[in-house]
């Protein structure tokens, strides 16, 4: 339960005190009324004694009697009986009373303290909070212990005395007193009345003689107040003296009020009567809520006319001729002395009169017990058996509590009586011994009303025990109500015996049980009483030990219900809000919005409507759970707010909660829209909204953008390089404001999604902004643009002539959206001035349709965009941070050029090598002229615009051109096998390193509206399958601005590569004897071995390729000869064939770089082929180095020098023997059968030699997905490094000349000798130290497959040292035992440099085997020899 202002114990003493009665002459009510009060209501602020009384119980003991109250009313009488329920008068003054206390505003915020420590620990680190007082529930439950009526089975509520008042005016006192003396004792003992009820019947009369200060004669008053106590004892009588003070207006002393706090309600009831808002809803607002179970009872009928209700309240019933309040101030006659005389004679009365007069009626009760029951004269000393005592009914006479009524002289109603009499004066134990055996009396009657009564009060007894004798039985009090309840049907009494209990079980920490007790007392038949007392159940939950969060919300919900049903609005809607703070964010969407929608309701009924609004828009804007249906009547409840709301106020919209916009995926693109094909033109693809980020994309068009820079700004970047962003998300770096140009639109694309299964529309919908100029304009407004400089405008707040000079919004007329529907607008601003400018939000009208009515409202909604996360500091750690996001903020700049660019006869489809011939065509499409057009791309293998330096020695061909050839050829043809033609080629005619290649403009510039159109070479890929090819044009405008220094455009394009030839290439020493050529002097040559396969797999395509030339590039080498066996010069291949091509290639002096044609036809140092040649050989380089550079930090080369300096010259030795920089350009042509044409395809591959013995390849292999390697824990260690040198073999090259066949006649000589030269070359340029050993046996697998041996004859041995490119034979002697075939290559040759002597011997690499066929010479053969 809430906190009350008062204890328990103070509690229940204020609501059981005696009752005092007046009865008082229309004189001296008159004498009152000059101060606005009854003497009774006079009377009430000093009723509550300061001071401590005194009385002595039946055994002389003393009692103190502290705080004593006294209950003063005017006497009323009535015929009414008790009812066993509320009446309909009371309930309304009781609602009445609890309509008039109300939270005052922020009180809710204003919770405190104590009871709110663990609720963190319930309801997920949250805080509820709520009100710590309920001040309604104390007035209701004051208002209902004061107004209850009198009743047979108890004395508490029963007069025990009565004041007559006369005043001192009167012309004989002492016959008024006479008078209303009889009056009384008509009243009490006539039995005309039921009402009031008195305590005893010698009631105590108190006689007060009122005297006016102002108008009386004290004297007179002072001898008629002798002869009152002569008359009627000095403890009887009293004069008080009233009215010292006159009232005037010139008087401005200030008296307090002590009236006004107990008089104020009845002031404020009146002021309620008038204020309360009907109960019937707005028009426009549902009737009902269709699903939820708890239903709010909207019925159009109003409450009725509240009329003064007249009830014997022990708060003093008033006289309806009492005057309107508010008309005077209360005491206006009285002074702080008067207030003296009044609180004096009140402690008079009580001290001298009332006790005295409870003491001997207590004394008389006891006696009269006793006598009566023959037993011991002290109540204290008694046995079981007086507590035993009582009439026992007749067991053939069952009593009921109906039909049982005790005679008023009855021991058990004596005994009742007493123990009343005992509670009224705080002599609790006593009391308690009282009702005690009055409930055992009770209970043997069967007379239940009167047990449950004494129950009631044994229990409250107990508890008001000093020193806490027994515990506090509860169950008494459950009994007790349970009694009232099922038994005796008297809800009345059982409500207070629950409020009571209530109240006990708090104070005792027992919350459950006082939660429970109240819950249990709610019922059907009374609204307020089940709201109130659910209220203070959930109150006990939130103040348990463990607070019970839930279980305290679900009650504020039913207790709120309860308040809706009473017509108590105010407090439905206060336990509603308190309830939310626990039901909120918690998943429970459907209590949610029960809890969300009556809220809403309610505030708007009492004209909280910016609380309604809120509430609505909670239940739309959650991912509500229920029917189309409900939320569509959630949605026309909402609109209908949201519109008498929006009608009140003028100025900004306000904001909409639907459609829901998610912000985070914002997109912001900035230029035109990109325009499609036109034609056989290809228009490139640049940037969209269409195109999904890509953020491996995007590092690679920022590297791009950076090499074009720095190759623009002579390879260095500037430090303020911003790459350029055409369309924002979420994703880029947005931490810069964008820029974007003038006249140039700004498309922003928002995703709305509708959380509703209602479809909405949305029309007129547009973007809001605000920009700021700063002086600039475009061409024809700048005095427009001069008036607004400096100066934020607003789509918002400005004119439409303004706005659209400024900015041209877009505006969708319609935007509809479906049930549930996630849907994309894109808006757009086309900006008319420079300047800065910020995108805020949208506005748009929002339609719902419904089944009857069709409602429409407008508002906005701000574009809120937060970016990522901040993660750096220990304070981004620590707390939720978040950087800036610009996206919406761009900055608008002057004009800039604006490019386009188109391909014609672009291919999607090329065979690997492949050359083609497309064009592409630059459009300068704005007012701007544009120069540096540049263009970088991932793969620059793959086009070219040819370079001008390259022009043929001879014109080219007629025939190029009838062919539509990208090649240039020759105007004459060489004879076939003649030595082949030299072209010296400078390569930086060809060559950029950094990658980027300047486009071939006409003047440099492209001026505003023309276009130019440039040829394209392209060439398909190496490697086979799909390629993604980017390419990012680079341009700057001629005037460089400030903000904006170049625009780039992108373009995507996907070839698809098919393969068509491999050409594996490799080189050899020629061992063969010296030429005579004076070409070749001192060089024995090099054959070049080229093995071409047609390795194109499709079916129906290309039939066959042919071999047109073949083409060297090399600073040392040349080709020299092509050698064929056949004369056949023309090399065909169709599906899966292979040819192998031979060439004799020499060295030559180091010169320029010299281009070798052999099978003479076309210039392959020219534009195309040349250019491709290069852009693969930089390219190839580029990625050697960055492989290179990758590896060097990690690990050494495995071919890197040993650290000591022989090493080195070793390496560079060995090397140089084997080094071989030649690289070879096969150029092919292919036939294709397409649409019953023939169509010749052109195309070039390129093989690079570089060491002897070494194959390379052109055709690229196709990359093989990883296998899935198992996880390993402990490391391998590394395998030892080991420095190869695989060239130290190679330094000498051998060959033997023998004849093939050798006849010897084994029978006439038993050995064969075959005379065997061995020819040795020096393959390096530097001197050689040999070692020739034949004595060397080959356990090689070739040599043992050979049957037989023989052996070395003459010397085994030989050390012979050959200079550079030296070539010695030496004359050997094979000795044969037998015939048989013999391998011949068996001597051992060592070699190592002449300078290193430092180093090994190593032994050379030989030939294949040398086989030689001994055949013996028979006799027949013989004969026949000798016959011829």
């Amino acid at each position: 339960m809430a906190q009350c202002v008062q204890s328990v114990q103070e509690f229940i003493q204020d609501s059981f005190v005696p009752m005092v009665a007046v009865l008082s002459s229309d004189e001296a009510e008159r004498v009152s009324r000059k101060n606005n009060l009854s003497f009774s209501e006079l009377l009430r602020p000093f009723c509550k004694l300061t001071s401590e009384g005194h009385i002595r119980d039946p055994n002389n003991q003393l009692q103190t009697v502290k705080n004593l109250r006294v209950c003063v009313n005017n006497l009323v009488t009535s015929l009414q009986t008790p009812s066993a329920s509320v009446s309909p008068a009371q309930y309304r003054l009781l609602s009445e009373v609890v309509l008039s206390f109300q939270p005052q505003e922020g009180a809710q915020t204003s919770a405190s303290g104590t009871c709110m420590s663990n609720l963190n620990e319930r309801v997920c680190c949250s805080v509820v909070v709520f009100l710590v007082t309920t001040p309604w529930f104390e007035a209701y439950r004051d208002n209902f212990l004061q107004s209850m009526p009198a009743s047979d089975h108890e004395f508490l509520n029963h007069y025990l005395a009565c004041l007559l008042v006369v005043s001192s005016t009167e012309t004989v006192p002492v016959e008024q007193f006479l008078k209303l003396s009889q009056e009384q004792h008509r009243i009490q003992h006539s039995g005309e009345y039921t009402n009031p009820k008195w305590f005893i019947p010698n009631t105590l009369k108190y006689y007060v003689l009122l005297h006016d200060m102002s108008e009386g004669d004290e004297q007179r008053a002072e001898l008629v107040y002798e002869d009152m106590k002569q008359r009627y004892g000095s403890h009887g009588c009293y004069l008080l003296k009233i009215n010292s003070r006159t009232v005037s207006p010139e008087q401005d002393e200030q008296i307090p009020d002590p009236w006004s706090q107990y008089l104020l309600r009845n002031s404020q009831r009146n002021q309620v009567r008038i204020h309360i808002p009907p109960p019937a809803i707005r028009p426009g607002l549902s009737s009902s809520l269709e699903v939820h179970p708890l239903q709010l009872d909207t019925s159009s009928a109003s409450l009725q006319t509240l009329t003064d209700v007249h009830v014997d309240l022990k708060t003093g019933a008033r006289d309806s001729e009492h005057p309107a309040l508010g008309s005077g101030s209360y005491g206006a006659c009285l002074t702080l002395n008067d207030h003296d005389h009044v609180r004096q004679f009140v402690q008079e009365f009580a001290f001298r009169g009332l006790l005295p007069h409870v003491e001997k009626n207590i004394r008389q009760l006891n006696d009269q017990l006793l006598s009566r029951k023959g037993l011991s004269r002290s109540l204290f000393t008694a046995t079981k058996k007086w507590f035993g005592g009582g009439k026992v009914p007749e067991k053939n006479e069952p009593k009921t509590t109906s039909n049982l009524l005790y005679p008023p002289e009855a021991p058990e109603l004596q005994i009742r009586k007493m123990a009343d009499l005992c509670f009224l004066v705080q002599h609790y134990d006593l009391a308690y011994s009282c009702y005690h055996t009055a409930k055992k009396d009770f209970l043997l009657d069967q007379a239940m009303l009167y047990a449950a009564g004494a129950l009631e009060m044994a229990a409250v007894s107990a508890f008001l025990q000093s020193g806490a004798p027994r515990p506090y039985p509860s169950h008494y009090m459950d009994t007790a109500i349970q009694t009232y309840r099922d038994v005796c049907r008297n809800m009345v009494l059982a409500e207070r015996c629950a409020l009571l209990s209530s109240e006990i079980l708090k104070s005792q920490g027992k919350y459950s049980e006082a939660a429970a007790l109240l819950i249990k007392m709610t019922s059907e038949d009374s609204d307020l009483r089940s709201a109130l007392l659910l209220e203070q159940a959930a109150h006990c939950f939130i103040n348990m030990r463990n607070p019970m969060v839930r279980k305290f919300a679900f009650h504020m919900i039913l207790a709120g219900h309860r308040f809706s049903k009473a017509r108590q609005t105010r407090h439905a809607l206060r336990c509603y809000c308190q309830a939310m703070q626990v039901y909120q964010d918690r998943g429970w969407s459907l209590a949610e919005d029960h809890i969300n929608f009556t809220i809403g309701r309610h505030s708007f009924t009492h004209g909280q409507s910016e609380d309604a609004v809120m509430a609505f828009r909670q239940i739309l804007i959650n991912d509500s759970r229920q029917t189309a249906t409900q939320q569509a009547a959630f949605l026309r409840e909402y609109l209908y707010v949201y519109k008498s709301v929006n009608g009140e106020k003028k100025g900004c919209l306000p904001e909409l909660p639907l459609p829901y916009i998610q912000s985070s995926t914002t997109r912001v693109f900035f230029g035109h829209e990109r325009r499609l094909a036109e034609g056989e033109k290809q228009a490139a693809t640049h940037v969209s909204l269409d195109q999904e980020y890509d953020q491996n994309l995007s590092a690679m068009w920022c590297q791009l953008e950076e090499q074009l820079v720095s190759s623009a700004n002579r390879g260095i970047v500037p430090n303020n390089f911003q790459p350029s962003q055409s369309c924002l998300n979420s994703q880029t770096d947005n931490l810069h404001p964008p820029l974007a140009v003038v006249e140039e639109p700004i498309i922003v694309e928002l995703s709305f999604r509708n959380p509703l299964k209602v479809s909405l529309t949305l029309s007129n919908l547009s973007l809001l902004w605000k920009f700021t100029a700063d002086g600039t304009s475009s061409p024809g407004k700048t005095q427009t643009g001069e008036q607004i400089t400096g100066e934020t405008i607003t789509n918002e707040e400005a004119s439409m002539a303004l706005k659209d000079d400024i900015i041209t919004a877009e505006i969708i007329k319609e935007f509809h959206m479906g049930s549930e529907e996630t849907k994309m607008a894109r808006l757009r601003l086309l900006p008319h001035r420079t300047g800065q400018l910020n995108i805020v939000g949208v506005v748009y009208d929002l339609t719902s349709s419904f089944a009857l009515s069709q409602m429409t409202v407008r508002g906005r909604q701000d574009l809120k965009i937060r970016g990522p996360r901040l993660n750096l500091t220990k304070e981004d750690k620590m707390q939720v941070r978040y950087g800036a996001d610009q996206r919406l903020e761009p900055i608008i700049t002057p004009p800039m050029p604006l490019m386009e660019v188109f391909f014609l006869q672009f291919p999607t489809a090329l065979l690997c090598g492949e050359i083609k011939k497309a064009h592409v065509e630059f459009c300068n499409v704005s007012a701007v002229a544009l120069c540096g057009l540049r263009v970088a791309s991932t793969h620059p293998d793959f086009f070219t615009f040819g370079s001008q330096a390259t022009t043929p020695v001879t014109p080219p061909s007629s025939v190029s051109a009838e062919n539509c050839s990208a090649y240039k050829t020759f105007a004459t043809t060489l004879q076939q096998g003649s030595v082949a033609s030299e072209m010296l080629v400078s390569a930086e005619e060809f060559s950029q390193p950094s990658g980027v290649m300047n486009i071939p403009v006409h003047g440099g510039m492209l001026q505003p509206g023309e276009s130019i159109q440039l040829p394209l070479w392209l060439r398909g890929p190496d490697k086979e399958g799909v390629h993604e090819i980017n390419f990012l044009f680079y341009y700057e405008s001629i005037e460089k601005g400030p903000k904006i220094s170049h625009r780039v455009l992108r373009h995507t394009v996907f070839i698809c590569a098919s393969r068509s030839l491999n050409v594996q290439a490799s080189a050899f020493h020629s061992t063969a004897p010296p030429p005579h050529s004076v070409d070749d002097k001192g060089s024995r040559g090099t054959l070049v071995f080229i093995d071409v396969e047609n390795v194109n797999m499709s079916e129906g395509g290309v039939r066959e390729f042919h071999i047109v030339q073949v083409s060297s590039s090399s600073h040392h080498w040349r080709l020299h000869k092509y050698i064929t066996p056949t004369k056949d010069n023309d090399c065909k291949l169709s599906s899966r064939e292979r040819a192998k091509l031979c060439f004799r290639a020499t060295r030559r002096s180091p010169i320029s770089l010299t281009w070798t044609h052999v099978c003479v036809q076309i210039i392959s140092s020219s534009t195309p082929c040349g250019d491709f040649f290069f852009r693969c050989c930089n390219t190839s380089t580029l990625q050697q180095v960055d492989v290179n550079s990758r590896t060097s930090g990690n690990s050494r080369s495995l071919y890197s020098a040993p650290p000591s300096g022989s090493g080195t010259n070793l390496t560079s030795v060995t090397r140089k023997c084997n080094d071989l920089d030649l690289n070879i350009i096969v150029i092919w042509k292919a036939y294709v059968i397409e649409d019953n044409k023939q169509l010749i395809l052109e195309g070039q591959l390129h093989v690079a030699l570089h060491s002897f013995g070494k194959e390379a390849s052109s055709l690229v292999p196709k990359e093989e997905s990883q296998e899935m390697v198992l996880l390993k824990f402990k490391s391998e260690l590394p395998p030892p490094v080991v420095l190869p040198f695989p060239e130290v073999s190679q330094l000498i090259k051998t060959s033997l000349h023998y004849p093939e066949t050798f006849t010897h006649h084994f029978v006439q000589d038993s050995l064969c000798l075959v005379p065997v030269t061995l020819t040795l070359s020096n393959c390096s340029v530097a001197l050689v130290d040999v070692i020739i050993d034949l004595r060397h046996n080959s356990t090689s697998s070739e040599s043992l497959e050979v049957h037989g041996s023989f052996s070395w004859v003459g010397q085994t041995q030989y050390k012979l040292q050959l200079g550079q490119q030296e070539v010695v034979s030496l004359t050997l002697r094979a000795c044969f035992f037998r015939a048989g075939v013999y391998n011949l290559n068996t001597p051992r040759v060592l070699a190592r440099p002449t300078e290193q002597n430092s180093v090994c011997e190593t032994s050379q690499q030989t030939a294949s085997p040398a086989l030689i066929i001994i055949i013996n010479k028979t006799r027949n053969s013989l004969k026949s020899d000798l016959d011829v």
